[in-house]
């Protein structure tokens, strides 16, 4: 227990370290950007018309503490991302944790949904593509991991906006309806969410579980080979327990393993999604921030919320795989 414990508390400090390190590239590569904040704020504002003096710029980098040393700036930033704070949009002048608000939560929950939805479905198809004897079977599903690899996200949610427009008349996009669009949250709005949270959850997960069911497959095809699985078939276990005990256990530590850096690819997918279905959540603001308004305090803040999601998943997996995989306990005790 005591060595649990240890392993547990090493792999916390790691998630922080690691956080950490995060937090001063990319405060780093704000500080990189042409202009500082003051400066863009004023180019955005000359383009509304209005006029701003060389005093007014001090003034504001002043109150925006810019005039300080880089370390002290980045251990504030630091400091206060930590706590949830990231400061002020340096184009629109409004608190970042105010203005994603739930929308990065949004965001994350149709990530980690599409992320499941793939899992739930290519571990079991990934496991019967790789022992079963049915060449039919076995092609089919080739061909739809094929597919799926192959047929981008956004092509697939043009492909469906545009059916569903032909036969329903409702492009389906957008989280809400009208009328659920700013209301306050309810039985009736989560219902009203569910049912276009789908959409962008099936597209998501459409590549992610081709990706998974040719990994899945991959690794259950290694592990099937074993000699420790002949053994254990010699023994008289044989059928599905003997697919879930031996191979089916050691070739899903991977897949565990990489959970972090599939959800950080769903995302990856998420801005452009988001265009096209005109998703108002932290992937459209991600693209907003880096590609229109240089808003660079807001881009650095989602980027911040996705990596700590990330390691935090990460840690989440390391702690699943010590208590589930034998040899990982066995070398944490040694």
């Amino acid at each position: 227990m005591y060595q649990f414990a240890r392993f547990a508390a090493t792999r916390a400090a790691l998630a922080v370290i690691t956080l950490i390190m995060v937090s001063f590239i990319v405060f780093s590569l704000m500080e990189l950007v042409p202009g500082d904040c003051a400066e863009r704020y004023l180019a955005f504002k000359n383009t509304q018309g209005s006029q701003i003096s060389v005093a007014d710029i001090e003034a504001e980098r002043v109150r925006l503490g810019l005039d300080k040393p880089y370390i002290t700036r980045w251990g504030t930033w630091i400091i206060s991302a930590f706590q949830g704070d990231y400061g002020d949009s340096c184009i629109l002048r409004v608190n970042i944790a105010q203005l994603l608000g739930e929308k990065f939560w949004i965001s994350l929950w149709i990530c980690l949904s599409s992320l499941l939805l793939a899992y739930i479905i290519a571990i079991p198809v990934g496991i019967i593509a790789a022992t079963s004897k049915n060449a039919l079977l076995n092609n089919s599903l080739r061909f739809v991991s094929y597919l799926g690899l192959a047929m981008p996200n956004f092509l697939l949610a043009l492909m469906i906006m545009l059916f569903s427009t032909i036969v329903f008349g409702d492009s389906l996009t957008g989280l809400f309806s009208k009328e659920f669009r700013d209301a306050a949250w309810s039985y009736d709005r989560v219902i009203d969410f569910l049912s276009r949270a789908w959409l962008p959850v099936f597209i998501l997960g459409w590549s992610a579980t081709a990706f998974a069911i040719q990994t899945v497959r991959a690794l259950m095809s290694d592990e099937v080979g074993k000699l420790y699985v002949t053994a254990a078939s010699a023994r008289g276990v044989t059928g599905r327990r003997l697919l879930w005990r031996y191979p089916a256990r050691h070739a899903l530590g991977p897949i565990i393993n990489s959970l972090g850096f599939d959800l950080n690819r769903i995302f990856n997918e998420l801005p452009i999604v988001a265009l096209i279905l005109t998703l108002t959540e932290a992937g459209s603001l991600l693209i907003e921030a880096l590609a229109r308004s240089n808003d660079q305090q807001l881009a650095g803040a989602i980027i911040f919320m996705l990596t700590a999601s990330i390691v935090g998943i990460n840690f989440v997996t390391d702690i699943i795989l010590a208590l589930t995989d034998p040899r990982i306990r066995r070398s944490i005790l040694d």
